[in-house]
């Protein structure tokens, strides 16, 4: 029978599988729609009235797509509508971040170092914090409405450096990036539950009604679309963000994050300006490699003390420190692990913990007591190629320790 942190373990695989599964199918439409919509040839006469149309070639067979600028004479018999993959992204998405982070968020998102905080409150903040991206955003969206799209982009942009500064002051660094991420997602998918859909909805009727539909109605669900277009690519950096603790660990994450949304606009610049054909600005390319190397250097400063440094014994970890046999692990963790995973690492080129987590004390011990089972006990995974030689029995001396805490 599975222990029940197998259990749990395996519940984070299917949810986190699910989000990936679904922001594919989102990510995926969203650029093939956007490259089509530029690529349109508009200087036929179409005689259906079309404002466009593109033919293409994919997997053996030949594609004719006409783009109609409001909408067709009469309701077509079928007609797919593109909203799942978008609210299974985000439903997915917010399920990852209360198992992870709201569940675990004494060791992923309170840092004592940076805001001394309960669990209640830094769940309070994070969940505030994504309502009102998406009030802000869309309060910008109906000010500059009639204005030009750039001051829209920039105003949009000094919310985004806002926020990037914000998290990184009440909640830990890992945190900090991937809520930015959370709050940029929220605001795309409440753009499609919020405008593009129902848009969509008023024209259906209308033309189910007979009435020729608003095009304002469709210029907005447009405009929508190519935000989400653009920031799609730094939301997904910054949920990969937790891996590298070079991106969320350092003294300036929050202008490494900013940096990266300068960098989405200029890669989707590109390919977008691309698929128009209105040239290659190949531009694009060299400031994203600039905007790359500063990134880089900037992760360069001071790694910030993380709340693993500064472990202190409290809650859940001290369950795992008064558990029998915690001694005997304390022993193997400092003798096959912390080599690595220490502040200052004795590795041999590693000049920082790997992922942040650092196991020279008991207190370090216990709070990572989960990952350590995981990784160490119930498989193989560290250390790495098992270049500290951790025994068959070592392994099973983590596994009886961490059973024997969830019995006490």
């Amino acid at each position: 029978m599975y222990d029940w942190v197998v259990l749990w373990e395996w519940v984070e695989v299917a949810v986190r599988w699910l989000h990936v599964i679904t922001a594919i199918a989102w990510i995926g439409s969203s650029f093939y729609f956007i490259a089509l919509d530029l690529g349109l040839h508009r200087d036929r006469n179409l005689p259906s009235g079309a404002d466009g149309d593109e033919w293409q070639v994919h997997g053996g067979g030949f594609y004719h797509i006409q783009k109609y600028l409001v909408a067709p004479a009469e309701m077509p018999d079928h007609l797919i509508w593109f909203k799942w993959e978008s609210y299974m992204t985000w439903i997915s998405g917010f399920t990852m971040l209360i198992l992870v982070y709201y569940l675990g968020a004494e060791l992923y998102l309170i840092d004592p170092t940076v805001m001394e905080l309960t669990v209640w409150q830094a769940v309070a903040i994070s969940m505030a914090s994504l309502a009102f991206g998406w009030i802000a955003y869309n309060t910008l969206c109906k000010v500059f409405v009639n204005a030009d799209q750039n001051i829209l982009m920039l105003a949009l942009f000094a919310v985004l450096v806002a926020m990037s500064w914000f998290y990184t002051q009440v909640f830990s660094g890992r945190a900090a990036m991937l809520h930015l991420g959370a709050f940029t997602a929220t605001i795309m998918s409440a753009n499609v539950f919020f405008i593009i859909m129902p848009n969509q909805r008023v024209v259906v009727a209308d033309l189910k009604a007979g009435k020729k539909p608003d095009p304002k109605y469709g210029k907005i669900a447009k405009q929508r679309s190519t935000h989400n277009n653009y920031l799609t690519l730094p939301v997904i950096f910054l949920m990969l963000s937790n891996h590298y603790p070079l991106v969320f660990a350092t003294e300036y994450n929050w202008i490494i994050a900013s940096l990266v949304f300068l960098m989405g606009v200029t890669i989707r610049h590109w390919f977008n300006t691309q698929h128009a054909r209105k040239g290659s600005p190949h531009w694009t390319w060299f400031a994203t490699v600039i905007l790359f190397l500063l990134i880089a250097w900037l992760s360069t400063a001071p790694l910030r003390t993380t709340p693993q440094a500064e472990a202190q014994l409290h809650g859940t970890s001290l369950v795992y420190a008064q558990a029998q046999g915690f001694d005997e692990v304390v022993s193997i963790v400092q003798g096959r692990c912390s080599m690595c995973h220490a502040a200052e690492p004795s590795w041999e080129g590693m000049h920082w913990a790997p992922k942040g987590v650092v196991l020279e004390t008991e207190a370090q011990i216990a709070v990572e007591a989960r990952r350590i089972a995981m990784q160490s006990g119930y498989s193989h995974a560290m250390p790495p190629g098992n270049l500290s030689y951790m025994e068959p029995q070592e392994r099973a001396a983590i596994v009886a320790w961490f059973r024997s805490a969830g019995q006490s």
